[in-house]
Protein backbone atom coordinates (compact mmCIF):
# COMPACT_ATOMS: atom_id res chain seq x y z
CA UNK A 1 0.00 0.00 0.00
CA UNK A 2 1.05 3.78 -0.86
CA UNK A 3 -0.03 7.19 0.53
CA UNK A 4 -0.67 7.81 -3.14
CA UNK A 5 -4.34 6.65 -3.04
CA UNK A 6 -7.26 7.17 -0.77
CA UNK A 7 -10.71 6.86 -0.73
CA UNK A 8 -13.27 10.09 0.32
CA UNK A 9 -16.42 9.41 0.79
CA UNK A 10 -16.76 6.97 -2.18
CA UNK A 11 -14.67 9.21 -4.34
CA UNK A 12 -10.80 8.43 -5.03
CA UNK A 13 -7.97 10.53 -4.13
CA UNK A 14 -4.68 10.61 -6.47
CA UNK A 15 -1.75 12.13 -5.87
CA UNK A 16 0.03 12.45 -8.89
CA UNK A 17 3.68 13.40 -10.73
CA UNK A 18 2.95 14.59 -14.38
CA UNK A 19 5.87 14.20 -17.09
CA UNK A 20 4.92 16.38 -20.02
CA UNK A 21 5.49 16.39 -23.49
CA UNK A 22 5.64 12.68 -23.46
CA UNK A 23 5.22 10.44 -26.68
CA UNK A 24 1.96 9.18 -25.02
CA UNK A 25 -0.05 9.58 -21.94
CA UNK A 26 0.28 6.24 -19.89
CA UNK A 27 0.46 5.74 -15.94
CA UNK A 28 4.28 5.26 -15.62
CA UNK A 29 4.77 3.49 -11.75
CA UNK A 30 5.88 5.68 -8.76
CA UNK A 31 7.54 8.95 -8.61
CA UNK A 32 8.41 9.15 -4.33
CA UNK A 33 4.34 9.32 -2.92
CA UNK A 34 2.83 10.05 -6.08
CA UNK A 35 1.77 7.87 -9.48
CA UNK A 36 3.77 9.08 -12.25
CA UNK A 37 1.63 9.61 -15.45
CA UNK A 38 3.10 10.62 -18.02
CA UNK A 39 1.12 13.32 -20.34
CA UNK A 40 1.48 13.91 -24.49
CA UNK A 41 0.67 17.75 -23.93
CA UNK A 42 3.21 20.41 -23.08
CA UNK A 43 2.94 22.13 -19.87
CA UNK A 44 1.76 25.58 -21.92
CA UNK A 45 -1.47 27.46 -21.13
CA UNK A 46 -3.19 24.57 -19.30
CA UNK A 47 -2.73 22.14 -22.01
CA UNK A 48 -1.15 19.65 -19.42
CA UNK A 49 -4.06 19.95 -16.96
CA UNK A 50 -6.33 19.39 -19.81
CA UNK A 51 -4.75 16.01 -20.97
CA UNK A 52 -4.74 15.09 -17.71
CA UNK A 53 -8.52 15.46 -16.82
CA UNK A 54 -9.21 13.71 -19.99
CA UNK A 55 -7.10 10.62 -19.76
CA UNK A 56 -8.01 10.14 -15.89
CA UNK A 57 -11.49 10.14 -17.21
CA UNK A 58 -10.94 7.71 -19.74
CA UNK A 59 -8.74 5.41 -17.19
CA UNK A 60 -11.36 5.29 -14.22
CA UNK A 61 -14.42 5.29 -17.06
CA UNK A 62 -16.03 8.74 -15.45
CA UNK A 63 -16.77 11.60 -17.55
CA UNK A 64 -14.48 14.86 -17.57
CA UNK A 65 -16.53 16.75 -14.73
CA UNK A 66 -16.31 14.46 -12.45
CA UNK A 67 -11.97 14.53 -12.25
CA UNK A 68 -11.25 17.98 -10.48
CA UNK A 69 -7.76 19.06 -9.67
CA UNK A 70 -8.01 20.09 -5.90
CA UNK A 71 -4.28 21.06 -5.56
CA UNK A 72 -1.20 21.76 -7.70
CA UNK A 73 -2.76 23.58 -11.01
CA UNK A 74 0.49 25.01 -11.84
CA UNK A 75 3.16 22.36 -10.75
CA UNK A 76 3.92 18.98 -11.49
CA UNK A 77 3.30 17.21 -8.45
CA UNK A 78 -0.55 17.35 -8.32
CA UNK A 79 -3.88 15.82 -5.98
CA UNK A 80 -6.92 14.68 -7.83
CA UNK A 81 -10.23 13.76 -6.96
CA UNK A 82 -12.14 11.02 -9.23
CA UNK A 83 -16.23 11.34 -7.98
CA UNK A 84 -17.33 7.85 -8.34
CA UNK A 85 -15.02 5.94 -10.25
CA UNK A 86 -17.03 3.51 -12.95
CA UNK A 87 -13.51 1.57 -12.85
CA UNK A 88 -10.20 1.55 -11.38
CA UNK A 89 -6.83 0.82 -13.79
CA UNK A 90 -4.56 -2.03 -12.84
CA UNK A 91 -1.43 0.48 -12.62
CA UNK A 92 -3.81 2.03 -9.60
CA UNK A 93 -5.47 -1.07 -8.39
CA UNK A 94 -2.24 -1.96 -6.29
CA UNK A 95 -1.76 1.13 -5.06
CA UNK A 96 -5.11 1.27 -3.20
CA UNK A 97 -5.73 0.65 0.99
CA UNK A 98 -7.38 -2.05 0.66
Amino acid sequence: MNDCCQWADGDLIIVCHLQPKASRSEFAGLHGDAIKIRIQAPPVDGKANAELTKFLARQFGVSKSSVAIISGELNRHKRVRIARPAQIPDAVRELLPH
